[in-house]
């Protein structure tokens, strides 16, 4: 595809659909009048900067490819990334780590050997029409952190693999010890299928995509359509360990080898790293074994996927498959690049923007859609400092490495620099896969949950008459997460407002959220996906995702707004208001979850907390509209502090029972699914046991937290009540 460079004119980007209109009859949380003035005025010339050209071109050099980390592709990513940023005007830092991740896919084999011989494909196939799936450096199908083996055994049929589809097989007096289990994609981390597949004795897991849960019953499959046709892969990694990042050194950055400081690092041998042999296959390939199953019963309800014929729980002795995975493991070296606008004002309060760049193919959609809008942007607000319109506070857009094989590359971040995030994070926000599609969509912590509503309140959504956030509440449908049969409440919500989710697993807030406690926020546009396959490439993006281009300009314009807001707002513009909403209904769901066997059991007390951290909430918010209505900007640096202070209330050394890196006593993934969130996890984990054991202390755990929240927030109160009288009542 030919890269323009083209730059589209103001009078483009109002034909876009991207006019400013939408922004100047808002009020603005956490600035003063006069500063919301200025602050409309650099939004608009901000709004005026944007290009589907731009965005194409960065989309189409880092997608031209495909980069795994620790590859040379990807160091060539990596460097148009740092040389990109530097040629906008900022500081570009590049933080090495050397990580213990899979040289590569190694060796694999899926073979039937009874009742017939014939191998089985691991590969996509290809189409005239799709030139990049023909790119020989397109690894096969596989598996990040496999462990290696070559297995000849009968099959099982375990469904989604997940802890209580095994518990079944169980229950039915199905054993898988010594036997391959087919499992299908979807109901929780591909990792803990292999986990829960080797506690149980399995000698090897394949995996599949479904076509009842993606493929040609859900419509047209690739290249026709975006659906999963039968050749098509999902790669991932299998990471499993109880926390993230580099598997040898948890808690601590994986600092290089060869450098001044030395990290401890532990022995391979010593980490629960999977031993059995475990590869992702095609359904095409499933089919081939799957119908050849003979077992005795057919499955229960609910297991029953989408491949034409009755599904069995047992192949039968008749049928063997050979499943052989070889793969090695080393010490890699992978690189985080953060760039740097430092702030006029406040340059050591820090706004931080990121998604990582390294892709299991070409990653035109995950993650490079992301990277792209990012890139633009920071072109954007480069040539806004080059103007003199710097912002007040300092900027930090970082692309982390390794994040396709745990997470890796941003959790070592995050804990090389855990004090420093601790003393200057205002925000983390995450925008991996940020333009796959043209529906907005965000889930975020509650603080950060006014500042998504007024940004896409002041963006208008291309080809037609609707801000981003109107379409975006005319498409938003609740949800909720589910696993092992306790239920992860809901996001809170508030009438006529759009779903906000909660923040779980699967990408880089969990280190800067989940272990140190920065308000964080997921948000961007999604769509059809043929996700971690050899297909989520140019012509993919271009056919399927937005063959208009206009999504990166859009998404460009929330961002942006949202971070120079953060970057502008004279107080933090938090939703203090949140946080005693959510809790209360977290609180009441995690009730539910425990009563379901200890009738008895109340969380009064700490709902009893939660009313009095309303008073202070909402006494918070209006000390704050009455500060800033007057025009005060005395104590700015005192009070943000205190404001930057408020997610660390749940942050708790003792960590989770699940795993003491975990810190936050207010969101985790879920440690059984690995990608749902988990809200309250310490009482949910809890009630995942059936235990009551441990209430009374998770009790005073969370009731110190909610005070000291609420004690922070009486404080801030106490703050803003009056000026300083050395002032005598004059305005900085």
């Amino acid at each position: 595809m030919k890269i323009t460079t083209l730059r589209a004119t103001v009078g483009q980007a109002l034909a876009l659909g991207l006019c400013f209109s939408a922004a100047q009859a808002q009020t603005f949380t956490g600035f003063t009048p006069n500063r919301q003035a200025a602050e409309v005025k650099l939004e608009a010339e901000f709004k005026k900067q944007q290009s589907t050209a731009a965005f194409k071109k960065h989309l189409e050099t880092l997608a031209s490819a495909p980069h795994v980390a620790g590859t040379p592709e990807n160091e060539k990513v990596r460097d148009y990334i740092a040389e990109t940023m530097r040629k906008a005007g900022w500081q570009v830092d590049i933080y090495p780590h050397d990580i213990y991740l899979p040289k590569g896919p190694g060796e694999i084999a899926v073979e039937l050997v009874e009742p017939t011989r014939q191998p089985l494909n691991i590969r996509e196939f290809l189409f005239e029409q799709d030139k990049y799936a023909k790119d020989p450096r397109i690894m096969p199908g596989w598996n990040a952190y496999s462990g290696s083996g070559d297995v000849t055994a009968e099959v099982v049929y375990a469904n989604y693999g997940r802890k209580e589809d095994f518990e079944q097989l169980k229950a039915m007096g199905v054993s898988v010890q010594g036997k391959i289990v087919m499992a299908r994609y979807g109901g929780n981390f591909r990792g803990y299928k292999a986990q829960f597949a080797e506690a149980a004795g399995a000698a090897g897991v394949i995996i599949y995509t479904d076509p009842a849960d993606n493929g040609y019953t859900k419509g047209l499959t690739f290249p026709e359509g975006p659906q999963p046709s039968e050749s098509v892969i999902q790669r991932g990694s299998l990471l499993t360990v109880p926390y993230t990042g580099d598997p040898l050194t948890p808690f601590e950055p994986a600092l290089p080898v060869d450098g001044k400081t030395k990290i401890k690092r532990l022995d391979p041998k010593d980490v629960a790293l999977h031993k059995i042999p475990v590869t992702p296959i095609p359904y095409g390939s499933a089919t081939e074994i799957m119908k050849r199953m003979t077992g005795a019963r057919a499955v229960p309800g609910g297991w029953q996927g989408g491949l034409p014929f009755t599904y069995r729980l047992e192949g039968g002795s008749a049928l063997k498959v050979r499943l052989m995975v070889k793969q090695e493991k080393a010490i890699t070296r992978v690189y985080e690049v953060v760039g740097t606008l430092t702030g006029s004002e406040f340059p050591d309060e820090w706004i931080i923007a990121g998604c990582h760049y390294d892709a299991w193919s070409f990653g035109a959609t995950d993650p490079n859609s992301g990277t792209a809008m990012l890139l633009s942007m920071t072109e954007t607000l480069g040539k806004l400092a080059k103007a003199g319109q710097r912002p007040r506070r300092t900027i930090k857009v970082a692309h982390w490495d390794a994040e396709e094989f745990g997470v890796i590359g941003s959790a070592e971040w995050s804990e090389q620099f855990r004090d420093e995030l601790t003393q200057k994070a205002v925000a983390y926000m995450n925008y991996d896969a940020a333009v796959s599609g043209r529906v907005f969509g965000a889930s975020a912590s509650p603080s950060m949950k006014k500042l998504l509503i007024e940004a896409t309140q002041a963006v208008d959504y291309p080809d037609s008459n609707k801000t981003v956030y109107q379409h975006w509440l005319g498409q938003s449908k609740p949800r909720s997460g589910s696993t092992v049969g306790i239920a992860s409440s809901a996001p809170a919500t508030v009438a006529n407002e759009p779903i906000i989710g909660n923040l779980g697993g699967g990408s880089d807030h969990i280190g800067p959220y989940m272990h140190v406690g920065i308000p964080s926020l997921n948000a961007g546009t999604g769509g059809p996906t043929l996700y971690h396959s050899a297909y989520d490439d140019l012509y993919f993006y271009d056919k399927f995702a937005d063959p208009t281009y206009k999504m990166g300009p859009m998404v460009e314009q929330v961002v942006g707004t949202m971070t120079l807001r953060l970057a502008n707002a004279d107080l933090l513009p938090y939703d203090l208001a949140r946080y005693a909403n959510d809790l209360a209904t977290h609180l009441k769901a995690a009730e539910k979850a425990i009563k379901t066997y200890s009738p008895t059991y109340s969380i009064e007390p700490l709902l009893n907390a939660v009313a009095e951290l309303k008073k202070n909430t909402d006494a918070a918010e209006t000390a704050r509209q009455t500060y800033l209505q007057a025009g005060r900007t005395d104590k700015l640096a005192e009070l943000n502090k205190t404001m930057r202070q408020l997610e660390q209330s749940f942050i708790d050394p003792k960590g989770m029972a699940f795993g003491a890196w975990y810190r936050s006593l207010y969101a985790s993934s879920d440690p059984y699914s690995g990608y749902a969130s988990w809200m309250l996890p310490g009482f949910l984990y809890e009630a995942s046991l059936k235990s009551t054991a441990n209430l009374p202390d998770l009790e005073a755990r969370y009731k110190k937290a909610i005070d000291t929240l609420s004690g922070r927030l009486a404080t801030l109160v106490q703050n803003m009540g009056s000026q300083s009288a050395a002032l005598g009542g004059a305005k900085r």
